[in-house]
């Protein structure tokens, strides 16, 4: 019956707060645009996924998910399993394996309950490390992808840093402007640009596109290739799945939208299998959750999740309508505009480290009143040790790109932490005392 009641609850909220601010809730339905559409867009060019498929069935799982979660929760791609299908140009039966491969373990430890007590283990200091360095990582990636390789002006007089420094003195003029619908803005924009490009057929990919036309979309099953490099690709994106996708976008949903019932671990682990073991079967691409998509859209106007079943409903339509064809026009989209919002959308996930030392979960105890909680006093040697324990966490993310790592250092440096003070503890007591206290 709660199920019912929050879905009841988060329909009000997501009516009430797209009739207070439709711009706004628009505008964060595209801000995770610039996550999605690079990789998506070279996938669908190797023919490691199906465009028109992957439209449809991610739209719906939009839809879906925020009328079951209600808040911005975005659905973007398994970015390990990405990176490893556009480097080997694996086999779109392959690809989708490789997501079902993930999608059956993160099923298997989230009805196990294994998640939730992993939540639990894994110290706050080390779960901000994970956003933090997944937002500088976007910024990163933004720079050296996206925004590096564009000339000044020519020979892309439509996409160049000109553009991408327009945008970039557009974004920070209105960064205190909440409601400015700034995604929307660049996203019209973007398309009228690429509309041109297309036009003039200035792509320059070494392919003719057309202009996108009417092309209904027409599903077909597929058996997925569960070959050894598909399993392999699925095992290498878990740790990127249940640290980011799951644990830090549960965290981070509670740190933004407080007053909204954030999804649980085991939620958000549930709807990640589910989506890839539906889609497997159809050619959709690999998804996931993300810190880094929430923050995006959060970034530019969404409140609820209003905004992404709109988004939802604007993708089932190209993909049933278009498909295939849109594949030119989203190549064309500029990057210029798209590094801009990555840029931003990583700042915004990074902001989450200032709360680490006030207003973090873990420092709110109980009051002597049921119904409140007061904020515990941090001391400026615990200050240092939570500040070090993130860095430390943060610096394996971007070191070696890789969540997995910046995991484990982070753990390493707490529980170094931990076995130091109950060495200090042994000696000044003079007993055995316990190392853990369960």
């Amino acid at each position: 019956m709660a199920f019912f009641a929050n879905i009841r609850r988060f329909h009000r909220n997501n009516v009430t707060t797209l009739r207070r601010s439709p711009l706004s809730e628009i505008s964060g339905a595209l801000g995770d645009l610039g996550t999605l559409l690079p990789l998506m867009i070279t996938l669908a060019v190797n023919g490691s996924i199906s465009l028109s498929t992957t439209l449809v069935f991610s739209g719906v799982y939009n839809l879906v998910t925020g009328i079951v979660f209600g808040i911005p929760l975005p659905v973007q791609p398994m970015k390990a399993i990405a990176a490893a299908a556009i480097a080997s140009h694996t086999s779109l039966r392959e690809t989708v394996a490789a997501g079902s491969v993930t999608s059956v373990i993160v099923l298997l430890l989230s009805a196990t309950g294994l998640l939730h007590w992993v939540t639990r283990v894994i110290p706050v200091p080390v779960i901000k490390g994970i956003q933090f360095g997944a937002g500088l990582s976007l910024v990163i990636s933004a720079g050296t992808s996206l925004l590096k390789p564009l000339p000044w002006f020519l020979p892309w007089p439509l996409d160049n840093r000109v553009w991408t420094l327009l945008a970039f003195l557009v974004l920070i003029a209105t960064q205190k402007l909440q409601r400015f619908p700034y995604a929307l803005i660049i996203f019209i924009v973007g398309l009228i640009l690429a509309f041109v490009i297309l036009a003039t057929d200035h792509l320059g990919y070494g392919h003719h596109y057309q202009l996108p036309w009417f092309r209904l979309w027409h599903p077909s099953t597929l058996i997925p290739d569960w070959s050894a490099d598909a399993i392999g690709m699925g095992i290498a994106q878990l740790p990127l799945t249940t640290l980011n996708s799951v644990i830090a976008a549960s965290a981070l949903a509670s740190d933004l939208l407080p007053d909204l019932p954030a999804p649980t671990v085991t939620e958000l682990g549930t709807s990640v299998a589910l989506m890839n073991l539906l889609g497997c079967w159809f050619g959709a691409m690999p998804v996931c959750h993300g810190a880094g998509g929430l923050a995006a859209q959060y970034r530019f106007g969404a409140r609820s999740g209003a905004s992404i079943i709109l988004l939802g409903v604007f993708k089932i339509v190209l993909g049933l309508v278009l498909g295939e064809s849109l594949l030119g026009l989203l190549i064309a989209f500029p990057n210029s505009l798209l590094g801009i919002m990555v840029v931003a959308a990583g700042l915004e996930l990074a902001k989450v480290g200032q709360s680490l030392n006030h207003g973090a979960t873990d420092l709110w105890e109980s009051s002597v009143e049921p119904s409140s909680r007061v904020h515990r006093r941090v001391s400026d040697e615990e200050r240092l040790e939570r500040w070090t324990v993130m860095l430390v966490t943060t610096a394996g993310i971007l070191a070696f790109k890789n969540d997995a790592v910046g995991f484990l250092a982070g753990m390493a440096c707490h529980w170094a932490y931990r076995l130091a003070e109950w060495s200090e503890k042994r000696r000044e007591t003079g007993e055995r005392a316990p190392l853990l206290n369960i």
